[in-house]
């Protein structure tokens, strides 16, 4: 007849191994996927952010093209421009000087392209006001009046950028929840691997009256501490890592890495994440293996 055992869950404990190799594996495995989270996160946040200023600022503004001989430019960008101020929802529309038009060239073309000997056609820059204007009464009255005038919406290259963030948050997100999963099966691993050592040990808490339950408890509990001390130095080494980044990166994606405002919370909940991942996937690895110690 099994006798009671009147243990505390800390004296419970010390069946779980202190040292070795699955309990530096629980804590390496938990330091580095918070490490690689947290990366992916500040790629994620910004990448995101970034995709759609592009295409927010591509929906704001639209072009002209103008594309006539040279005695005719002038008059049409004037008859564009009357009609550009009479149109509701406009909020600025203006012809691009030859330099601007010079500088929007020099990455194809190279400096010192010679706009006067050639036939570039004259742009139009249009910003619309925040109720918008109609776009495709816009165009059907250039095609009319200003039948060299072409307009431009931008939506063949909006429309990639939104398809981009999209595909970007969902590559991201997918990211973390593979990371997730990885460092699940590490602790199952690393859990298993010490019931499995400590064998011998378990029989004899069953012969005294320890009960399976009791027994699992006590190593999911050792097990996510782990995790969770380990997820925490993980995150610290990758926000160490992203403020010691340079600060001085021209405009561009490699600016905006890290995170803003609500963000935060992103690195923030890692360890927490990480801590509820490893009491889940100790629980069940625990309970499956008593199930076979017999």
């Amino acid at each position: 007849m099994k006798l009671p055992l009147p243990l505390t869950s800390n004296e419970a404990e010390r069946v779980v191994p202190h040292t070795g190799s699955a309990a530096q594996l629980t804590t390496i495995a938990s330091a580095a996927m918070a490490f690689l989270c947290v990366f992916a996160l500040a790629l994620l946040f910004p990448t995101s952010r970034v995709a759609t200023t592009w295409s927010d600022e591509l929906a704001q503004s639209a072009t002209i093209r103008i594309s006539a001989p040279a005695d005719q430019i002038d008059a049409q960008v004037t008859a564009v421009l009357t009609i550009l101020d009479q149109t509701p929802g406009v909020a600025t529309a203006r012809a691009l000087t030859d330099d601007e038009q010079q500088a929007l060239l020099t990455p194809w073309f190279g400096p010192g392209l010679p706009l006067d000997t050639l036939p570039i056609p004259q742009l139009i820059e249009v910003t619309q006001a925040d109720r918008g204007f109609d776009a495709e009464g816009l165009r059907l009255r250039l095609r009319a009046e200003v039948p060299g005038a072409v307009f431009d919406d931008h939506t063949r290259w909006r429309q990639p950028l939104v398809e981009a963030a999209g595909r970007l948050r969902v590559l991201g997100w997918v990211s973390v929840a593979l990371i997730g999963v990885t460092m699940a099966v590490i602790v199952s691993l690393a859990a298993s691997a010490a019931l499995a050592a400590n064998g011998q040990v378990i029989d004899v808490l069953r012969l005294i009256g320890a009960r399976d339950r009791f027994v699992a408890n006590a190593f999911v509990r050792r097990f996510t501490l782990r995790a969770l001390a380990g997820a925490v130095l993980g995150t610290m080494l990758a926000m160490i890592a992203l403020w010691l980044m340079p600060g001085d990166v021209p405009s561009g994606f490699l600016s905006g890495i890290g995170f803003r405002g609500v963000e935060w919370l992103g690195p923030l909940v890692v360890p927490l994440i990480t801590a509820i991942v490893a009491l889940l996937a100790t629980g069940t690895a625990a309970r499956r293996k008593l199930r076979s110690i017999r």
